[in-house]
């Protein structure tokens, strides 16, 4: 693995036990970046519960997680190596928020979620996005957990590389940061370079990331940089997984 680039690596924070038995009652919103599995961490470590399962959207038109762009399969990788069920919502192209709602709303009223009663989400300090999450959770009967809520995030960034998290950038907003960060590890040195007034934790959507190693997981997920694909104003680090 290239110092820029996802690749297979060393992780001696891999292999990670989770002795607490699975919380039916607690399902976690998962987007497989960063800051989801900052909020895995916290919950297991800090709270000591761990989710029943893990919820992502996919985009149903390109077969990839919403926003990050990260191909299923890795998806799915991930999730087994979490050692969690994944459940997959699907949600067409340029998505309103109607259709969102009645999507998510068929899926916390299915079998496989039916007894979960919270959400935990990885949201850091936007609090239109945290009220309108509330929202539509209270309509469900639901509430949301916000584990890293209020942390300082130059903080979090740093907490995250020292505990062994291996993740890199792979979609990156072109009005807050140039292209040349797609494809990048978020490490110490990608920190270093971010721009005046970029978030280090990108909360602001200036860039997104896809973890495959850390103290979560299992093993890391061999994969590497695919290339690279320019799209409606985002710039995407398209990311294969490694066949042996």
């Amino acid at each position: 693995m290239s110092s820029d680039a996802a690749g297979q690596g060393t992780n001696s924070g891999t292999g990670t036990k989770i002795s607490k038995k699975a919380d039916p009652s607690l399902a976690l919103s998962w987007s497989g970046g960063k800051d989801s599995a900052l909020a895995l961490l916290a919950l297991r470590s800090e709270l000591g519960r761990n989710p029943s399962a893990l919820i992502t959207t996919v985009t149903e038109t390109y077969e990839r997680i919403s926003m990050h762009g990260v191909r299923r399969e890795l998806l799915a990788i991930q999730a087994q190596e979490l050692g969690l069920p994944l459940i997959e919502v699907s949600i067409p192209l340029a998505c309103v928020n109607e259709t969102y709602d009645a999507r998510m709303h068929a899926a916390f009223a299915s079998e496989r979620l039916d007894q979960v009663s919270e959400v935990a989400f990885g949201d850091l300090f936007l609090e239109d996005v945290r009220a309108y999450r509330e929202r539509r959770l209270a309509a469900a009967g639901k509430r949301g957990l916000f584990p890293l809520w209020g942390r300082d995030t130059n903080r979090l960034a740093r907490d995250f590389i020292a505990a062994g998290f291996q993740a890199v950038l792979v979609c990156v907003d072109l009005t807050k940061l140039d292209r040349t960060f797609a494809g990048r590890s978020y490490d110490e040195r990608l920190l270093a370079d971010l721009p005046t007034g970029v978030d280090p934790c990108g909360e602001n959507g200036e860039f997104h990331t896809f973890v495959y190693g850390g103290p979560i997981l299992r093993r890391p997920i061999a994969c590497t940089l695919d290339h690279i694909v320019e799209r409606d104003g985002f710039v995407f680090a398209e990311l294969a997984l490694t066949r042996s």
